[in-house]
């Protein structure tokens, strides 16, 4: 069984020769930084290193085109003033250790998104591949399974406002994230629209939010399903109605209370399933059924520690979902720097042991 067989049968509750293998977020620079000290070839692409089934997204940007030049405003020793690729004012360490503190967003108002519209627009040249006939020869008979992105609905408009202003702004100017939103619900159809119908048999499609903290969701439930939930359900019926049934979401943090608004907009699969935010593959599978499916959920915390602490990480989750189908097993985000080597090798050992023994 290929790599795209398996992934389907996988995503549809069907038996297959095994589960499939991704590291669906990766692993952060420095981590492969260290294992490439504690054994780890440096000469080697991680995902094929550690057996990782191939799998693709079709090369379409459907982010902003083109992105804003980066350009550094200021710096002193330590630090420096930067406006980055999507126009955002931030202040970083100079030597990119530490997570940037926003200082600007480029959308402030009508006028500013108005700017910002003239970077989203599908009929851009290069949204994609200069030689598009060639590439769609190229994966006709592929043994991988191929994705699309769908871009996002709320995690853009949050990146070119900042949270904060967003969230005001759905109580002071509600007719602004209106708008944003309608105009990204159609730019993603009218970008994704020729792939669809051209390579015509595209399995998978994800969006991307991350759109839930530790504690919940960023906005309301009532805000989600008002604005939102339309406008996924415009996308989705396009996905499916060219045979995309596996709609995927990356959400990190705790996203419980938008897990059945996503489905009713049309999405059905969730990931990477936060552990330390409270998701559990488990629990999540015994209350959705067949309904939902997942990429993730392993504990990327339980890495770092002894060998029995990943053995009952793996033993409580892996028998459960593995039988009852519709999951791919994988760290919950990426894979952190304090995590040794060896002991994430362990990891990749026992769970194949699980799932093949």
């Amino acid at each position: 069984m290929n790599d795209r067989e398996r992934f389907k049968k996988t995503m549809h509750f069907e038996p297959a020769d095994r589960v499939t293998y991704w590291e669906v977020i990766g692993f952060w620079k420095e981590t492969l930084e260290r294992w490439q000290t504690e054994g780890m070839p440096d000469d080697v692409y991680p995902q094929v290193f550690f057996g990782m089934d191939r799998h693709e997204l079709a090369p379409i940007i459907v982010t902003l085109v083109p992105p804003f030049k980066e350009r550094v405003i200021e710096y002193d020793e330590t630090t420096e003033l930067v406006r980055d690729g999507s126009g955002t004012v931030c202040r970083r360490l100079r030597d990119g250790s530490s997570i940037p503190k926003f200082v600007e967003f480029p959308v402030k108002d009508r006028q500013s998104f108005a700017e910002m519209k003239k970077r989203y627009r599908a009929d851009s040249p290069c949204r994609y591949p200069a030689y598009w006939e060639d590439y769609k020869r190229s994966v006709q008979d592929r043994d991988y399974p191929l994705g699309i992105h769908c871009g996002s609905l709320f995690g853009w408009p949050r990146n070119m406002m900042g949270l904060e202003n967003i969230a005001v702004a759905f109580y002071d100017d509600p007719a602004l994230v209106e708008e944003m939103m309608e105009f990204l619900t159609e730019f993603i159809i009218n970008t994704i629209r020729r792939a669809l119908e051209e390579i015509g048999d595209i399995d998978y499609a994800i969006f991307w939010e991350d759109m839930a903290y530790r504690g919940g969701s960023m906005i309301s439930p009532a805000l989600f399903k008002k604005y939102m939930v339309p406008r996924y359900k415009r996308i989705t019926e396009l996905v499916r109605s060219n045979g995309i049934d596996v709609i995927l979401v990356d959400c990190d943090g705790n996203h419980d209370e938008l897990t059945p608004l996503w489905l009713e907009g049309g999405l059905n699969g969730v990931y990477p399933l936060e552990v330390q935010a409270g998701e559990d593959p488990v629990r999540l599978r015994k209350e959705y059924g067949k309904d939902l499916l997942m990429v993730g959920g392993i504990d990327k915390m339980v890495l770092d520690k002894n060998r029995e602490d990943i053995d009952r990480e793996l033993d409580r989750k892996v028998p459960f979902l593995i039988e009852s189908g519709g999951w791919i097993p994988s760290i919950d985000h990426c894979v952190p720097a304090n995590v040794p080597f060896d002991n994430y090798m362990y990891y990749l050992e026992r769970l194949r042991a699980i799932t093949e023994g």
